[in-house]
């Protein structure tokens, strides 16, 4: 079986993935969070520059940990898109450079199609099925028809829920990136202690909108500046992960399907990963240390395409969608 090695450094993490038959044999990840946290939010600029400055150190780690050498590579696969285009290019450029210097293949793969692939690395789950991806850039929910072939059915109106949960961290005080402070916090808190309201409640399809929730978070904070911050991220936590619920369940409901995969970086909420084990669907997740960006999984989509190849002329798109993200490619 080939070996595939994959990069993603669609934003600020710069990660290195080692993969063989489905079994993820290392997953590096260099994280900017320190770089970044005293500006609130990700900077482009300075994450590009991040990028280069580790992404040797990360591929040679990466090497080190899953126990092979250059030499035993034979696929390189990278994120093209979406994301930062400076950030994206960083790790675009390097792969096919790798690739074309050793004469291996090289395969452009969509960011969001990594985060799907991460949870079928055992090879149990094959589509047809519904994927919901949660994280700080995107919220959408996709059913996937076939291998390389997804159909949007909906995706957030304004902020992404991981972008929610950063920016009612900031609220509270907690700093960035504010997901994994704010769900520790939500753990000592009342849940139904400040009953917002569910975003896009009784509308028909499949949007997501938490621009609205995070806005009802400030204000209650202005009017009540002595409430309970435990009470407050419970709510709030709370709330955000109904509405994946439900939209997630009503989209179940009219196509029949009952596997639901849930990826990306709020897949790591405990709250949200037992919810979701309650609604009566069979939901696959990935691994923990799969959920936040990562090369791993861009090794994983790389290997589920193959023997196609990307054609060498593929470029960073940072406004790529997923549905019309076949690259061109060879056989």
């Amino acid at each position: 079986m080939p070996v595939i090695l994959g990069i993603d450094t669609s934003c600020d993490d710069t990660g290195v993935g080692i993969v063989r038959d489905g079994v993820v044999l290392a997953n590096v990840v260099s994280s900017q969070t320190d770089l970044h946290a005293k500006y609130g939010g990700v900077v482009p600029e300075q994450a590009s520059r991040e990028h280069l400055s580790v992404i040797d150190h990360v591929v040679s780690e990466a090497l080190t940990r899953g126990g092979v050498t250059l030499d035993d590579i034979d696929v390189v696969a990278a994120t093209y898109g979406p994301g930062l285009v400076g950030a994206l290019l960083v790790g675009l450029t390097y792969a096919k450079a790798l690739a074309w210097s050793r004469g291996l293949t090289f395969v452009g793969i969509h960011h969001l199609e990594g985060h799907i692939a991460s949870c079928l690395a055992t090879g149990e789950l094959e589509p047809p099925f519904l994927s919901l991806i949660a994280s700080g850039g995107h919220t959408s929910l996709f059913e996937v028809e076939a291998p390389g072939r997804y159909l949007e059915l909906g995706k957030t109106r304004d902020d992404a829920a991981g972008e929610a949960f950063d920016k009612v961290a900031r609220l509270l005080g907690l700093g960035f990136p504010g997901g994994p402070p704010l769900s520790n916090l939500a753990k000592r808190g009342n849940e139904q202690a400040y009953p917002f309201k569910l975003p896009l409640r009784g509308q028909a399809g499949y949007d997501f909108s938490f621009s609205g929730l995070k806005t009802a978070v400030a204000v209650l904070l202005q009017k009540e500046p002595q409430a309970s911050k435990a009470d407050v991220a419970a709510s709030f936590e709370r709330t955000v992960t109904e509405s994946l619920i439900e939209v997630a369940l009503r989209a179940a409901n009219a196509t029949g399907h009952q596997d639901l995969v849930v990826a990306g970086g709020v897949a790591a909420n405990s709250r949200l990963r037992r919810r979701f084990s309650q609604v009566g669907l069979r939901v696959h997740f990935p691994p923990f240390e799969l959920t936040t960006d990562n090369g791993a999984m861009i090794a994983l989509a790389a290997e589920r395409r193959l023997p196609a190849a990307s054609d060498w002329e593929i470029d960073a798109e940072p406004y790529l969608p997923l549905a019309e993200s076949e690259p061109s490619s060879t056989t």
